[in-house]
């Protein structure tokens, strides 16, 4: 099972397969109007240009527009607080209100914000167009779920799971050294599938 490290800065890395969301540096948005915590970019190290995909977790907190990500599939899913309405610049508009229901839209598209009650966190997968594809998958059974090889991460959003790295609950994420993880009664995981695509050939 392929192996990745979290975007920790480099004086404070370590190759611990539980991620704490606390531990993570809240940036500002690429466009200045909000805050982010990276938990995994590949490759390690890449900036907001120049990765192959990126999982972060975002906090809304005023009726700011989306930074944009020309050439980059998105996915986001609320993790706490009563979410927001998002109006894409073609019009079309989608309601984040239900906790942890993915939804994806193009990165370069416009999205204006407008809070449904206080601030939000969301969860993001951001994935470079032709590069890498991907989906984040929410996991509400309990019990046993088996880990395919394109598992880079789950998080716990609600609840807890054990896993080979002990217990991960609520606001942690696994990168996984293991292939299953037990899902406690009432918990929900997101899991994040990422497949990397060969690089386009170079032209002459």
């Amino acid at each position: 099972m392929r192996r990745y490290h979290a975007a920790f800065p480099e004086s404070s890395k370590r190759a611990m397969p539980i991620v704490r969301l606390a531990d993570c540096p809240a940036r500002p948005w690429k466009n200045g109007h909000g805050r982010t915590r990276e938990l995994l970019v590949h490759p390690a190290g890449a900036a907001m240009g120049d990765f192959l995909w990126r999982v972060s977790v975002a906090e809304v907190e005023s009726a700011a527009p989306f930074s944009a990500f020309p050439g980059v599939d998105r996915v986001i899913a609320l993790l706490a607080g009563d979410g927001f309405t998002m109006t894409m610049d073609d019009g079309t508009r989608h309601e984040l209100t239900a906790p942890c229901e993915p939804y994806a839209f193009p990165g370069e598209m416009g999205v204006a914000v407008a809070l449904a009650g206080g601030p939000s966190r969301d969860f993001n997968l951001m994935l470079r167009r032709g590069r890498a594809r991907g989906r984040i998958e929410v996991w509400r059974a309990a019990g046993e779920h088996r880990l395919g090889t394109d598992v880079v991460l789950v998080c716990c959003a609600r609840g807890a799971f054990d896993c080979a790295a002990g217990t991960v609950r609520a606001d942690e994420c696994w990168l996984p050294d293991g292939n299953r993880l037990v899902l406690a009664a009432g918990a929900v995981a997101l899991a994040v599938r990422v497949e990397e695509l060969a690089a386009p050939p170079m032209r002459a």
